[in-house]
């Protein structure tokens, strides 16, 4: 009896249970039926449309508040496969309201089919008028997606500024927070400062009927989120001296570097040839960009950071300094040359001029043998043990100026240079080499490579008389307290201030006292500059001219670079002292010399065959 009612029990206990769980899931779908809302509102996910709301990106202007950079408003158009009216679509009237070819059309539908729920994109760029006439149209499956892109209303700085393009899929490795379709800086500032210009993207939900016309914001726009715009940046270039760099510089091939010694505030970078950043922007860019990328003359290449030249004779400043602290040269010392340097079998040649002379007049007058008797005994000092000992000690000097090494600016290709190192010459020459066997580096040439701006931190560090501030474009970034602190702070070289007097001196006698300098004499201005013509292998030789003025309290230091150019007061010094002029006075007194560079004809055999 106890066993059948304790079986009974059991049952109730059972009975009990599968009743209450079936009153559970009987309450939980009555819940959802007439309470929940939830799933009705995922249903209606099927009919909603995630659209991105690209921010601008933030506008860039030059030092004085004139704008480099803006952007304007165009429209993506995208489709959505699954979502197209096959029978109702009229393709020639997308095709005459849109401005894209039928070919187009036609293969990026047929593209869009292999993922029919996702976005693609048809054609970038269209405009807001043809937008306009879109909407009126309401074809099903097709939309909008607005845009900003840029423009460039001084029409300068192709190189300097950089351009914008459509992420590659390499790129969306490399950064996985940025999405097919998304724009990017790719060189220049624009790539520089890519986190700061891009600003952050937003996102508005719309409702889509079954026509698959927009019934408006999904929940009143609850779930939306509005782009932010990206900072706005103020550059240090001066964009009147910009531009008229880039006018000296046409049809030429180089590089011209200003830069503020006080500051290191680059006022001007010029390559050329350069190009107008409005041809890499639009449906013709990717046309533009090819037919640049095959030029010879390589516009897209910016030689005032990557290019690697010879220095010259402008590289003689820096072995006087070295001389001097190193103890082997006082600017008294007297040399003789007898149009060159003599050693052996050895000869380097050398122009005319009076004999003997000191250091300042050697610099004024860029004597070769005055600064081939430096070198030597520089790295003959008999306080090493061995004339390689001597060379790393000269390397080390010629480093602490800032070559052979990036300085560490606010572009991200900038180049290192080339400064060759004792195994450099061991490699060569089997560990068996001396002075005479690297005596060309005394003037520039050999081995050593510098970039544009390498030589023109150089003019800046003369100016300053020991030391340099990190070359950057950047002045100001809108909402930021102040630009990277590495910019501040001022780097020395291993050469005591007093020994740059002499330099400077040199530099001042040879454009204001009959040296090889003297056409870019300035009244009142006190012109300090170094003429250099560099050996050129391949063609004529190449002409750069450094600079800086006034000679005290200098307010630009300037390098100037022209391949083929000849000496260095033919091409390179002209243009510097038009720059110069124009920078310091707001105004060009010799218009004679203006048309005479405008109008120079170098021939470039290497480039144009």
């Amino acid at each position: 009896m106890s066993g059948s009612s304790e079986g009974f029990v059991r049952m109730r206990i059972l009975q009990c249970v599968v009743l209450a769980v079936f009153l559970v899931i009987v309450g939980r779908l009555a819940w959802l039926q007439l309470f929940d809302s939830r799933y009705e509102e995922l249903a209606k996910a099927n009919v909603l449309r995630h659209v991105v709301q690209y921010p601008p990106r933030g506008e860039v202007f030059d030092r004085n508040g004139e704008y480099l950079v803006q952007s304007r408003v165009c429209y993506d158009l995208m489709v959505i496969s699954r979502e197209i009216d096959r029978r109702g679509f009229d393709t020639t009237r997308m095709c005459e309201v849109t401005g894209v070819s039928r070919e187009r059309l036609v293969r990026e539908l047929a593209n869009a089919r292999m993922r029919p729920r996702a976005p693609r994109l048809v054609i970038s760029y269209v405009s807001k008028e043809d937008k306009l006439r879109f909407d009126e149209c309401n074809f099903r499956g097709f939309f909008m997606i607005e845009r900003t892109v840029r423009r460039y209303p001084r029409e300068v700085g192709g190189n300097l500024l950089g351009f914008v393009g459509e992420v590659t899929s390499d790129y969306l490795k490399r950064h996985p927070d940025y999405r097919p379709g998304d724009y990017v800086g790719l060189s220049g500032v624009e790539s520089a400062y890519e986190p700061l210009l891009k600003g952050r993207k937003g996102v508005k939900i719309q409702e889509i009927d079954t026509h698959g016309a927009i019934k408006g914001s999904y929940m009143n726009g609850r779930y939306d989120s509005l782009p932010e715009m990206g900072h706005s940046i103020v550059t240090t270039i001066d964009s009147r001296l910009q531009l008229l760099g880039e006018e000296l510089m046409r049809g030429k091939v180089g590089a011209a570097v200003a830069i503020e010694p006080s500051t290191g505030e680059i006022l001007m970078m010029v390559s050329s040839p350069t190009y107008d950043p409005d041809e890499l922007v639009g449906r013709e860019r990717g046309n533009n960009y090819m037919k640049m990328l095959y030029n010879k003359r390589r516009p897209l290449f910016n030689r005032a950071v990557k290019a690697k030249y010879p220095p010259g004779s402008t590289f003689k400043v820096v072995q006087g300094l070295i001389g001097q602290q190193e103890g082997v040269l006082r600017p008294s010392d007297h040399h003789s040359c007898h149009m060159g340097y003599q050693a052996g079998r050895l000869k380097m040649a050398c122009h005319a001029h009076s004999s003997p002379l000191d250091l300042r007049f050697a610099v004024a007058t860029s004597c070769n043998a005055y600064f081939c008797y430096v070198f030597r005994d520089i790295l003959d000092n008999p306080k090493y043990s061995s004339v390689k000992e001597g060379f790393d000690v000269w390397k080390e000097y010629v480093e602490s100026f800032g070559f052979g090494r990036k300085l560490g600016s606010d572009f991200l290709d900038e180049g290192n240079g080339y400064v060759p190192d004792r195994a450099f010459y061991d490699r060569v020459y089997r560990g068996s080499w001396n002075s005479l066997t690297v005596l060309s580096l005394s003037i520039g040439q050999g081995e050593l490579g510098c970039t544009p701006l390498q030589l023109a931190n150089l003019a800046a560090i003369v100016a300053n008389r020991g030391y340099y501030y990190i070359p950057h474009i950047v002045k100001r970034i809108e909402g930021c307290d102040s630009i990277d602190a590495r910019f501040y702070e001022r780097h020395y070289t291993k050469v005591d201030p007093r020994y740059f007097e002499p330099i400077v001196e040199g530099m001042w006698r040879g454009v204001n006292v009959g040296g090889t300098s003297t056409a870019a004499q300035l009244d009142g201005w006190d012109v300090c500059g170094k003429t250099g013509t560099a050996q050129n292998p391949h063609g004529r030789d190449h002409s750069t001219f450094l600079s800086f003025a006034p000679k005290d309290n200098p307010r630009i230091a300037i390098s100037v670079y022209v391949e083929n150019g000849g000496f260095g007061a033919s091409a390179a010094l002209p243009i510097a002292s038009l720059l110069e002029e124009y920078y310091l006075t707001d105004t060009i007194r010799r218009p004679e010399l203006l048309e005479h560079v405008k109008n120079m004809q170098i021939h470039y055999p290497a480039y144009d065959r």
